[in-house]
């Protein structure tokens, strides 16, 4: 008779009792209406930051889930993460050795971005389901090396970008699909802040401390010492260009999201991005200023970042603040938005209805609910790597052409930059020794 695994197990709604007998409380086999062993989700940690432990509570707060790993290289992280659930997870300080546990079937991974792509591809490989926090990757043949994982071993993925969750997104989108605004041909996103010439400050040199393993930690990107701002949080973690992007990948996969999600955009055919570092003088490197423009097949998009000036145009000013927005500008009305709210200008009299189109698209169960359910059934959740990639890919093409400093090609049907060998040979990281690009998974 052929095996069957667990995973699959899952998505056919059935279970095996002699999965992880050991793991699971008494008090969960069955009763009281809970469900039992069996039909429970076994699911892991990698990256055990504030982000990665608050999607591990929103998914272990249901009773089909059971909290069985935790992995981080800090291990006064690994250890705060993983005292809620003492009584069915074990830690790790290597995520290879998280992923060959039999009693893991799905992975939340929320550590540093630069470690996103060899992380998930390592999962995928494992046959883990994936919550995978944005930025996706980093760079372009990581964005499509970790799609055709996916897709090759048939895991079910969800990117972190929770505000597609949001009751806000779906009303725009269902204002863009309804016509109504006419015509969409360009579109304008931005995202700003004002940290002041001191930016995040500096750090003392200092050695790391005795317990983390500052060697794990950077992992795949470059060498380089110990600073204790680049290991604080996301926040201060978006000022470090090897291992974050900067602030393009910090916030544009929510921002973007929007619209690729309402006009359905595939991937940019062009992409410009200009900007540089003018007024920052702190530990980061990242630009303080960077523009993006994209061209898809009808429709133009734009993206400013600015670290040192906050004013967020219909969305605040005055006060220093983090502020963001995205346009839609139509032939009959132009439609902006936030995460929380939205409104539709007319163009005069061209806007011949201005009354919001009819909710067609259902709530959502929440960002992680929605990929518990979607391993159960073996469907796709809506912020799937399939789905993604495109969003990602916009944001790691920007990156390229900003090093670059021009506009670079894009060929969909290839998938690669066409005529630009340095644009190419930027588009795929140099890994650190051991650590090796999975080159298998390109095309």
């Amino acid at each position: 008779m052929s095996k069957v695994s667990r995973r699959k197990l899952l998505q056919m709604g059935i279970g095996t009792a002699i999965a992880f007998p050991m793991v699971v409380p008494a008090s969960a086999v069955g009763r009281g209406g809970k469900p039992a062993p069996s039909e429970r989700i076994a699911v892991g940690l990698i990256g055990a930051g504030g982000m990665g432990r608050a999607n591990l509570h929103n998914c272990a707060q249901y009773p089909d889930v059971v909290v069985t790993a935790v992995c981080d290289v800090w291990k006064q992280r690994l250890d705060a993460a993983l005292e809620p659930f003492q009584r069915t997870a074990k830690g790790y300080r290597d995520y290879r050795e998280l992923l060959e546990r039999p009693e893991v079937d799905a992975v939340i991974i929320a550590t540093p971005p630069h470690w996103h792509a060899l992380q998930a591809i390592h999962a995928a490989q494992k046959g883990k389901h994936i919550y995978l926090q944005k930025p996706m990757t980093l760079y372009p043949d990581e964005s499509l090396a970790v799609r055709n994982a996916a897709r090759k071993h048939g895991v079910i993925t969800q990117i972190g970008t929770q505000i597609h969750a949001s009751d806000n997104f779906r009303r725009v989108v269902e204002w863009v699909r309804s016509g109504k605004l006419g015509h969409i041909s360009v579109v304008r996103t931005f995202n700003v802040m004002n940290q002041g010439p001191q930016g995040i400050g500096h750090a003392p040199k200092e050695p790391p401390p005795a317990d983390l393993d500052w060697e794990m930690w950077l992992g795949p990107a470059p060498k380089r010492g110990y600073n204790r701002l680049l290991v604080a949080d996301a926040y201060y973690h978006s000022s470090f260009w090897d291992y974050s992007g900067g602030w393009t990948m910090g916030m544009g996969p929510h921002i973007i999201d929007l619209p690729v999600w309402a006009l359905d955009l595939g991937v940019p055919l062009i992409t410009h991005s200009t900007g540089g570092r003018f007024v920052l003088n702190d530990d980061g490197d990242v630009p303080d200023t960077q523009e993006v423009l994209w061209q898809y097949s009808g429709v133009t998009m734009t993206w400013m970042m600015n670290l040192c000036n906050s004013f967020g145009f219909d969305f605040g000013r005055g006060q220093p603040a983090r502020r963001l927005g995205i346009y839609f500008h139509g032939v009959n009305g132009t439609l902006f938005a936030d995460y929380s709210r939205h409104e539709v200008v007319p163009e005069g009299e061209l806007l011949k209805d201005p009354t919001p189109p009819p909710q067609s698209i259902p709530p959502s169960p929440g960002h992680e609910r929605e990929w518990l359910d979607c391993i159960k059934t073996g469907k796709q959740p809506s912020c799937s790597v399939e789905y993604h990639y495109r969003i990602d890919l916009a944001l790691t093409l920007a990156n390229v052409a900003y090093r670059v400093g021009r506009a670079i090609r894009f060929n969909p049907r290839t998938e690669r930059i066409e005529g630009d060998r340095e644009a190419q040979r930027l588009a795929r990281p140099q890994y650190r020794p051991p650590w090796k690009f999975p080159e298998e998974y390109l095309r």
